[in-house]
């Protein structure tokens, strides 16, 4: 067999048997290596210098989570929950007026986390649970709740290259084109992506109007803030964290890098005063530590990917593949969607799953005679295949964490399923018609 398809191979069953993501990537690696010319000391060091090409997506991953932690401790997170609540009892009267409110506010809210304030799923925790006693009284179904914040937490990051998203569509999925011989601009990610994220709206239109459309009964919760009086936010630390956000994003354009754009943020929040100096180093090491594990695989992946390319494999795969495809550019791009989709449930991250399916698709695109945009469509959007769906996700990890404070939220058949179902299957049909007509 082929070293490509034994060690995604090996990869995916290790990881679907919940084998750590990390080692399921190295063992495919090896796996791999051993099966064509490169042997083990050839594998180990393919593997040792793909690293490299994933260090500054794990830190960037870092300085995120460093940034996150310092917004989170500002108390601004829990100020904003405080004000939905306000703003939605207001409106209380008008149930309808009130559901859309709450609804809009956490979309906001996910979309905010990934590219205005990126501070990724560490709002949950703190927002959600204050407000479930509110979903209660309107009989919002939770399960629509879930698919708002998935929504927000990967649609926002596939569309708009700004915070994760620039780490997304210029640091991992426009870079990997070009360092697999592909020729094309970043600044064409958000043109490739938007007939899928189209699909991956309907799909959220789906579970508003139909699926999750009923009221559904809760028992009453008990998940209150911590705090028994109106969390008060002085007007230096609001100064200072929208400084800190405004500089992050200004410095994250200007230079390219999230890494810079992150440093930035920190810096403001300790120079503003929103965080004490001496408090400083554990609130960041905290946010590194949160965020660390995800970094890791991103890393490990970079280094999968690369033992790939040195295996010299991949000609053969693409020939093998034309062969058993014939024309039928259809189905290949049907079948290379299916795998994106395995794949990253396999690992729980479309970020960790680019660089592997990278390796593959663009050669296989190109042996088809698809389009560069075609092919950055079909790499991007079968790497995001199964980050909504995936029970090792993020994306439906956050939301299960808010959802399920008072024990009244499935993690699968909540979050899971229901993700799953409305934005993967249109994420399928939308994203196969994009790449055929592009």
């Amino acid at each position: 067999m082929n070293a490509v398809v034994i060690a995604v191979l090996v990869m995916l069953v290790l990881s679907l048997a919940r084998v750590n993501v990390v080692l399921a990537l190295l063992l495919g690696a090896l796996a791999g290596g051993l099966t064509s010319e490169l042997g083990l000391a050839g594998s180990v060091t393919a593997f040792s210098a793909g690293i490299g090409n994933g260090a500054s997506i794990g830190l960037s991953y870092a300085m995120l989570g460093a940034f996150a932690m310092g917004i989170a401790k500002s108390g601004i997170p829990e100020f904003l929950a405080q004000k939905i609540i306000t703003m939605v009892q207001k409106s209380h009267h008008n149930r309808n007026l009130a559901k859309a409110s709450i609804l809009i506010a956490v979309l906001l809210m996910a979309v905010a986390s990934q590219n205005l304030i990126p501070v990724h799923i560490a709002f949950i925790p703190i927002l959600i649970p204050p407000l479930l006693g509110l979903f209660n009284s309107l009989q919002l179904d939770r399960r629509l709740i879930a698919c708002f914040l998935t929504f927000g937490l990967t649609a926002t990051y596939m569309l708009l290259p700004v915070g994760f998203g620039n780490i997304f569509l210029t640091e991992i999925l426009a870079r990997n084109l070009n360092d697999n011989s592909l020729e094309i601009s970043s600044s064409l990610m958000p043109q490739a992506m938007i007939i899928p994220v189209a699909g991956m709206f309907l799909g959220l239109l789906v579970a508003v109007f139909w699926t999750y459309r009923k009221p559904c009964g809760y028992a009453d919760s008990s998940i209150q803030s911590s705090r028994k009086e109106p969390l008060e936010i002085s007007g230096k630390t609001l100064f200072g964290t929208l400084l800190a956000v405004v500089l992050t994003l200004a410095a994250q354009l200007y230079s390219g890098s999230m890494i810079i754009g992150a440093l930035s943020g920190c810096a403001t929040l300790m120079f503003t005063g929103v965080l004490k100096w001496k408090e400083s180093n554990d609130t960041f090491v905290q946010g590194m530590k949160m965020m660390a594990y995800a970094g890791f695989i991103m890393i490990a992946a970079a280094g999968f990917a690369e033992v790939m390319r040195q295996t010299n494999a991949i000609p053969d795969l693409v020939q093998s593949a034309s062969s058993l495809f014939g024309d039928s550019k259809a189905m290949a791009v049907f079948l290379m969607l299916i795998t994106g989709l395995l794949i990253t449930l396999g690992i729980g991250s479309s970020f960790s799953t680019v660089p592997v399916i990278a390796t593959l698709f663009v050669p296989l695109g190109m042996e088809f005679g698809l389009s560069a945009l075609a092919i950055a469509t079909l790499v991007g959007t079968a790497g995001a295949l199964g980050d909504a769906g995936s029970p090792a996700s993020d994306s439906t990890i956050g939301p299960t964490a808010g959802l399920n404070a008072d024990g009244q939220h499935d993690h699968i058949r909540g979050s899971v399923l229901p993700t799953f179902l409305h934005f993967n299957i249109p994420l399928i049909i939308f994203g196969w018609g994009a790449v055929m007509i592009l």
